[in-house]
Parts: C-alpha cells; sequence; structure tokens
C-alpha cells in the first residue's frame, strides 16, 4: 500500500456522541445499585433487632428488663448472668447439651443416609410404579405435623416407646419427603454416562450409590444434614411430647427452669437463649457456602 493511500485514508476519530448517554445509564445503574444495597441493609437491621434485644436482655439486671422507657444498653453489663446460668442446679447445661447432642447427630444421620438411599431409585433406577411412588411421597409433604402428632403418640405408646428419644430419632431413619426431593433433584444433574459406565464394569446398584453417588451428591448431603441439625436442635415440641425425666430434657426445653409458677427471670432466661443459639448460629455461618452451593445445584428456588 502507497503513502498517498495511506495519507488519504480518514483518520478513526472516537465517537463522542454516544459518551453522555453511557454515563447517565452509569449513573442511573450506581444509583439503583445503592438504593438497592441500602434496602437490603434496612431490612437486614430489622431482622437483627430481635437478636439485638436478646443480647442486651442478657446483660441486664432483672429490675431493667421492663424500665420504661426501655433501656438499650445495659447499665452496667450484669455479665454474672451467664455464670448463674452455667452453674445453676436447674439448669444443668452440661447434661443438656449431651442429651441434645445425642438427639442431633443421630436423627441427622438417619435422615441423610435414608434420604439419600430412598433417592436413588426415584432418580436412577427404572421400575413399575416409580411416579405413582414419587408422587406419594412428595404428597405426604402436604400433611401438617399437628395432623399426625397424635396418632403418632398413640402408636409409640402402644409399643411402650414413650419416654425417651426413640419416637423422635426412629421416623427420621426412614427418610424425609422434602430431604428426598432435594436429594432427587441434585442426583438428576450428575450424567448418566457414570452410572452407565459402572454397570458395564460390574457394579451394582448399591455400590453405584455407595461409590459414585454419595460423593458426587456431598452438596446435597451436607445441606440435608445441616437443615436437620438447626430443626433438631431448636425442636421444642417433640421433646416435651414423647421426653419424660427432667434429665433427658435438650436444651430448649431445659429453659423451662427459669420459668416459675409466680414469676419469669427474664434476664437468666434470655443468657441461657444466648448460649444455646451461639453454637448453632457458628455452624450456619461456617457452612453457609456449602449450603448455598447444595441448593443452586439441586435446582430449588
Amino acid at each position: 500500500m502507497s503513502e498517498k493511500t495511506i495519507a488519504e485514508r480518514p483518520i478513526a476519530r472516537p465517537d463522542t456522541t454516544t459518551t453522555p448517554l453511557r454515563r447517565a445509564r452509569q449513573r442511573r445503574k450506581l444509583i439503583s445499585e445503592i438504593v438497592a444495597h441500602a434496602l437490603l441493609a434496612g431490612v437486614g437491621l430489622l431482622f437483627l433487632i430481635p437478636f439485638y434485644w436478646l443480647l442486651v436482655t442478657a446483660l441486664k439486671p432483672l429490675n431493667q428488663v421492663f424500665s420504661d422507657p426501655p433501656t438499650w444498653l445495659p447499665n452496667p453489663p450484669q455479665w454474672q448472668n451467664f455464670v448463674t446460668v452455667m452453674t445453676s442446679p436447674a439448669f444443668p447445661f452440661t447434661r443438656l447439651l449431651g442429651n441434645t447432642v445425642f438427639y442431633c447427630v443421630l436423627s441427622t444421620i438417619g435422615i441423610t443416609l435414608s434420604s439419600a438411599l430412598v433417592a436413588y431409585p426415584f432418580a436412577r433406577m427404572q421400575f413399575r410404579g416409580k411416579e405413582l411412588m414419587f408422587g406419594i411421597t412428595l404428597a405426604t409433604m402436604m400433611l401438617p405435623s399437628v395432623v399426625t402428632l397424635i396418632p403418632t403418640y398413640l402408636l409409640f405408646r402402644s409399643f411402650g416407646m414413650i419416654g425417651g428419644y426413640a419416637p423422635l430419632i426412629m421416623p427420621l431413619w426412614f427418610g424425609s419427603a422434602f430431604n428426598i426431593f432435594l436429594i432427587r433433584q441434585f442426583m438428576m444433574t450428575i450424567p448418566i454416562d457414570l452410572t452407565d459406565a459402572a454397570r458395564v464394569d460390574g457394579a451394582n446398584d448399591f455400590g453405584i450409590f455407595w461409590r459414585i453417588m454419595l460423593p458426587l451428591i456431598r452438596p446435597a448431603l451436607l445441606v440435608v444434614a445441616l437443615l436437620h441439625f438447626l430443626y433438631a436442635w431448636n425442636d421444642f415440641i417433640g421433646p416435651l411430647i414423647y421426653v419424660t425425666e427432667s434429665d433427658n430434657y435438650p436444651l430448649v426445653v431445659g429453659l423451662y427452669a427459669f420459668l416459675t409458677r409466680f414469676s419469669v427471670q427474664w434476664h437468666l432466661l434470655m443468657a441461657a437463649a444466648l448460649i444455646i443459639t451461639t453454637p448453632i448460629l457458628a455452624l450456619f455461618f461456617a457452612a453457609q457456602r456449602y449450603f448455598i452451593e447444595g441448593v443452586t445445584m439441586s435446582g430449588l428456588k
């Protein structure tokens, strides 16, 4: 190409006509993001108010709990409330904690393994009536727990199991409809070529489930375990109905120790509730990444 041709070619100039429009769009986008974050922060603060009131009430003396006007900051903070709770004979923290961990761990292991075992045939096996059985399984979620509470109690009473944790743990070793659905949806995202290749190599269904599917569905299993552990830790109605001895109570039922016939020790009750809540909050934030991953990959919205 000659120098004359290069010289005659027009010089490309930046298009300045769209720059104001682009800047306006960027400003609108920035303003919308600021407004959205401000709204989210405001909603977050609203959700934190009950936890803040729990904290400040746990640090107040009893005469400041219902003071008028309300005391927003304890003056002075009563850290002794936590010591009183931990050393109270009416609230044996160590024994109550052991009962709670026993209930949570056994029920979590049972519901996680059994739900995965039931979800595998619905996701990978072909048999007559599979869709009907899966529909019936999902239909059980429409029954509120209060509807089955009395029949379940009468059933376990006829077996002589009232008084311990057996009525609370045994049913969970047979799966849960919601958890079966969640794990089944996660299994459906795994390529079927993996299971077909394992069958060609001579693996049976249990070997495929145990050696291939379980390691791959670990995020879903963590979601199921975390959700049920949170539920079991905070379960109040179940232990209150089935557990008859106060020595076998979990932590949430043990809070009754601070409720007497004529008065309520609100400052100690809030201190005990804060002690019970803190470990479960720490567990949730530690496993939050796995929780979001499992829910996202299972296709739930």
